[in-house]
């Protein structure tokens, strides 16, 4: 393989504490060492190793490339109009996913393919090299397949959330919808996925049935993960404790008892302040998990209704601004954070053995992400070793 070295680094992020200072195992003045699609060495420029060719970062900072661990882009349609009205006054609710239900229903594969690829090249651009994504828009088992079949396309991070909300073909008998999610759709779409999912909330499925619907899943050798404590106090983090699921996502009603489980567990809280700033709706407190000794991760929630955007270094600034994380927790969230919601260990940091996925900034320090907020910051992105954007 053909061994790469990458000097002249501003400072460089490889979230490995021995490699580096403090948690995000800073190094200024740094180089690289890849060989093939793997960091072969990391560390001050002036003792970089020879390599068979010579990359000048030209000062700029490199990190790990982003790792998105919770997305919903297999869909058709937009909810524009959804969002117009919730900007001028009308409040977030759950049941808004059936028109995204309706759309996606009546997509063909190659548009939802298409527009799968159209975001993963968004997300690309902007330093994602790690994603996982869900389905959850079709809602029968045919198109809950299909959708699991089109994102593994494109991922191995494959989520099945049949259990999204419950299916307007159902909306009387939300039991047969259980029952349907746990029998004949699970045998459908387990064998395109790793994951499955569970929007635990008022409006579309509460602590019995999320609990039925994790553990059919488990049975089938899936992984759980939950939508937990988004809109209300809930049962659902306490769930994905119990069950030791890789990450409850939202955390943005938690009482001292969940916080408490988060902190004694193994599962990652997901924080997505996306959905928060679409939706106008109370922030996540990320100082107060952190402070707990909670891992946190960062996450886009790329989806029509409720968040829909693809770009990471954008929930980067607003963790910082708005959820009372520093600039390092969150670059650590939005990297190694998801990297631990994903249960990986090759992804999120950029040390000896680590993937080779990096992304370089147009900027000194990884502090610009949130100091300067909205500027397309990331001038290069590599996947594997291959510089891909």
């Amino acid at each position: 393989m053909t061994t790469t070295v990458i000097t002249n680094i501003g400072s460089l992020v490889t979230n490995d504490p021995a490699v580096g200072e403090g948690p995000l195992g800073l190094v200024e003045g740094a180089a690289l060492v890849l060989d093939g699609d793997r960091v072969a060495w990391a560390g001050p420029a002036a003792q970089a190793p020879d390599a068979d060719r010579r990359v000048d970062a030209e000062g700029r900072a490199v990190l790990p490339g982003f790792v998105d661990s919770h997305s919903h882009l297999v869909f058709a349609g937009d909810r524009t109009a959804e969002f117009n009205a919730r900007m001028s006054g009308q409040p977030y609710k759950a049941g808004g996913i059936r028109t995204t239900v309706a759309a996606t229903r009546a997509a063909t594969d190659a548009e939802l393919s298409a527009n799968v690829a159209r975001y993963l090249r968004e997300a690309l651009r902007q330093g994602t090299t790690t994603f996982e994504t869900k389905s959850g828009y079709g809602l029968t088992v045919e198109d809950e397949a299909r959708a699991l079949r089109i994102a593994a396309e494109h991922t191995d991070e494959v989520t099945y959330l049949g259990a999204h909300i419950v299916s307007p073909d159902h909306a009387d008998d939300p039991a047969a919808y259980v029952d349907l999610v746990t029998g004949p759709m699970l045998d459908a779409c387990a064998p395109y996925a790793r994951w499955v999912d569970v929007f635990c909330e008022k409006g579309a499925f509460d602590g019995d049935q999320a609990r039925a619907i994790l553990t059919a899943g488990m049975a089938k050798g899936l992984l759980p993960r939950i939508h937990a404590n988004q809109l209300s106090y809930g049962p659902g983090v306490q769930l994905a404790v119990e069950l030791d699921a890789a990450s409850a996502d939202h955390c943005t009603h938690l009482t001292d008892a969940d916080v408490d489980a988060l902190a004694s567990g193994n599962t990652v809280a997901t924080l997505l302040p996306g959905a928060e700033f679409s939706t106008r709706a109370q922030w996540p407190d990320a100082r107060r998990l952190l402070d707990a000794g909670v891992t946190v991760a960062l996450s886009t929630d790329c989806n029509p209704g409720s968040s829909f955007t693809s770009s990471v270094p954008f929930c980067v600034a607003l963790a910082v601004r708005d959820m009372g994380m520093t600039p390092d927790e969150a670059v650590w969230s939005a990297t190694a954070g998801g990297a631990a919601a994903l249960r990986r260990t090759d992804v999120g940091r950029l040390s000896a053995g680590a993937r080779a996925d990096l992304a370089f900034l147009d900027a000194p320090s990884h502090v610009h992400l949130a100091y300067r907020p909205g500027v397309p910051l990331v001038s290069e992105v590599w996947r594997g070793g291959v510089r891909v954007a």
